[in-house]
């Protein structure tokens, strides 16, 4: 039987599978989940907005520009023009700064990230509804997990109408192992989604939880026991630094590669250390986990206000200025804006 994070890791191939399916060879893949809007997304995705770990436990590289962009991050990424996304980004500090004082608190910061987690929350509400009509072909408002299944094995290239006249008739299933254990793990998912009385039957809204735990306090418990279990090693169900620090299985085979592994071991230590470690015992336990992954916990907000400004704070007085974030700008939408300090005053 193959670990937890080897069962993941099979989620996310059979994700850029199921988009070799959706986008066959000459045409390009998109560039994000977006573009898959209208189409049948029945994998919950690896990668969730707004929240501080995947759900391998690895840390969200991206978690600044969801949090500071929202959903204007598209935007960023498909304008390369350098002047154009800095007269983006005066518009966004002008709208951070609510009281027009030219500088972002972290009040104001943590404000902006809330109000940009929402949309976040919003953006996976809308979506689900395209996916869930998908899944819900008798649109009788539930989704029955044999109707999920057909539709995930029909992605998979097998034949629709021969695997549902299979389940009907309670016939076995010719699936290969690495499937089998995707589906297994996917019904763990699919029944801690399914609120009490459990009947597998899936509202629109237990459907969302399925997909995004994040929208679930009871789903986003569930997530954080699969990574502890994933990176405890001594059974114990709490997490130590050296636990969470610990590097995935590899061979390191050049410099490049150690410094990576160099770079994940000092992340994840001073994430421990100074974020989800609340009481500072060195021991992580799953309150403290969920507390630290909850998208909406206003407390979590202002520590990455905080710690978002303290990146850019050059003259060191606790709040940013438009110039620190347009020379700081890679940090804060992933794209480098040269030239930042050219005409910053005019433009603002």
């Amino acid at each position: 039987m193959q670990s937890g994070r080897a069962v993941l890791c099979s989620l996310g191939w059979l994700s850029l599978s199921l988009l070799s399916l959706l986008f066959p060879a000459g045409c390009a893949r998109p560039a994000n989940l977006s573009a898959l809007r209208g189409r049948e997304e029945l994998l919950p995705p690896e990668h969730l907005n707004g929240v501080r770990l995947e759900r391998d436990g690895h840390l969200n590289r991206e978690l600044p520009q969801e949090l500071f962009l929202g959903r204007e991050r598209e935007r960023f990424e498909e304008d390369s023009q350098p002047r154009r996304n800095r007269r983006k980004l005066v518009g966004i500090f002008s709208k951070v700064d609510r009281n027009n004082d030219q500088k972002i608190s972290a009040k104001e910061m943590q404000r902006w990230i809330m109000e940009k987690t929402e949309e976040h929350f919003q953006e996976a509400v809308q979506e689900n509804k395209m996916h869930f009509r998908a899944v819900d072909p008798d649109g009788d408002g539930h989704v029955s997990w044999d109707e999920y299944k057909i539709k995930f094995l029909a992605s998979k290239g097998f034949n629709e109408k021969e695997i549902a006249e299979k389940i009907k008739n309670n016939e076995e299933l010719k699936i290969d192992e690495e499937t089998q254990e995707v589906l297994d793990n996917l019904k763990d998912r699919w029944y801690q989604a399914d609120n009490p009385p459990p009947d597998l039957l899936l509202s629109e809204q237990e459907f969302l939880s399925f997909l995004h735990p994040e929208h679930s306090r009871g789903m986003l418990h569930f997530m954080v026991q699969e990574i502890v279990r994933d990176l405890d090693q001594d059974g114990d169900k709490r997490l130590t630094l050296p636990e969470f620090i610990s590097l995935p299985v590899g061979t390191v085979e050049n410099q490049q590669a150690q410094d990576v592994d160099d770079d994940w071991v000092r992340d994840r230590r001073k994430e421990f250390q100074e974020v989800i470690d609340a009481n500072r015992d060195g021991i992580v336990t799953m309150e403290e986990l969920e507390e630290y992954m909850d998208p909406m916990n206003e407390h979590n907000a202002l520590n990455e206000a905080r710690q978002m400004i303290a990146v850019a704070d050059e003259n060191q007085d606790h709040q940013l200025e438009l110039e620190e974030i347009l020379k700081y700008s890679e940090y804060f939408t992933g794209s480098k804006l040269m030239d930042y300090a050219r005409n910053v005053h005019e433009e603002f």
